[in-house]
């Protein structure tokens, strides 16, 4: 990062980073303000372009959920593990994979793996995983909740209804068993706010003493 970061500011003390012209037209402009976002936001099947507020899709009955992909980082799967802390026997099928063996190792450390085996995920190896299916796929007919970036027919499993939406919210329909409202949410995640700090942290390697003790002995 402190690299890219130098090359950035020296693209742009150079003038080399590119930008829009002044008189550049686009296809459509489009403005958010988060501050109108009071609720979290799905995909619903079997589009990702398909959006809908929590409080209009509640209480679908949800069978899987997969929390993973590349799009879901580290600081995620700490969220899920606050939420399903010292639950068990979960109604739903759930999915854990990691996108890569850095994050499973540092979530191993952590004790976040424990957490979540205890609920009773299935710890996929790290990976694509369910993202693509091509290392394990949904129940046919099934209704699911997943991370991941697409959830086009048949992606995840045959004939499937896959919603995507966040890690934390994946992790509480995991426990309900269907997609639970927006009180029942609202409350949840205070027990993930209330750490946020710690929970959403990224893996900084050079402050890791594993992986500096490691690059130590490699010579450049």
């Amino acid at each position: 990062m402190r690299s890219n970061i130098t090359l950035m500011k020296w693209m742009i003390a150079n003038g080399t980073l590119l930008k829009a012209d002044a008189n550049a037209q686009y296809a459509a402009v489009i403005e958010i303000d988060l501050a109108e976002v009071t609720e979290p936001i799905l995909a619903c099947p079997n589009d990702p372009d398909d959006v809908k507020l929590l409080s209009e899709v509640a209480g679908d009955k949800i069978d899987e959920v997969f929390i993973g992909s590349c799009m879901t980082n580290i600081g995620h799967f700490r969220a899920a593990g606050k939420v399903l802390e010292g639950k068990s026997d979960i109604p739903t099928r759930l999915w854990i994979a990691p996108p890569t063996k850095m994050d499973a190792l540092i979530l191993t450390e952590e004790g976040y793996y424990g957490v979540l085996g205890k609920s009773g995920a299935r710890m996929e190896m790290p990976g694509c995983s369910l993202c693509m299916g091509n290392q394990a796929q949904i129940r046919k007919g099934s209704t699911a909740i997943s991370t991941s970036t697409r959830n086009f027919p048949n992606r995840l499993g045959i004939d499937t209804r896959v919603y995507l939406g966040s890690a934390e919210l994946a992790a509480m329909c995991a426990l309900a068993g269907r997609i639970v409202t927006v009180p029942e949410y609202m409350e949840q995640i205070k027990l993930v706010n209330a750490k946020a700090a710690d929970v959403y942290r990224y893996m900084n390697f050079d402050q890791i003493p594993e992986f500096v003790e490691q690059a130590a002995t490699v010579e450049m």
